[in-house]
Parts: C-alpha cells; structure tokens; sequence
C-alpha cells in the first residue's frame, strides 16, 4: 500500500509540472494572429465574390 502511494504522488507530481507548462503568447504573437486571420478572411471574400462574378 505504501509503494501506491509513493507510484500515486509521483504520477500527480509529474502531470502538475506538465501542466503548467504550457506556452503563453505574448502580445505581439496574437497581433501576428489576428493579421493572419483577418488577410485569410480577405482572400475568402474575394474568391467568394470572384465565384459570384462567374
């Protein structure tokens, strides 16, 4: 029973550190995103009008 506790805190141990470790973005990366975005959803719109021009 002993050893389960220990293999029990081990394995909790482990997820929490993996966890909290995950990737911020900073401020410029989601300026980046969004201008991403925004330029797809221009191409789309013009394909879709260019579509509706035919």
């Amino acid at each position: 029973m002993k050893k389960f506790s220990y293999v029990f805190i081990a394995l909790f141990s482990l997820s929490l550190m993996t966890t909290s470790c995950r990737e911020q973005k900073d401020t410029g990366d989601k300026i980046e995103d969004a201008v991403d975005d925004t330029g797809d959803a221009m191409e789309d719109a013009a394909d879709d009008v260019e579509d509706a021009v035919d």
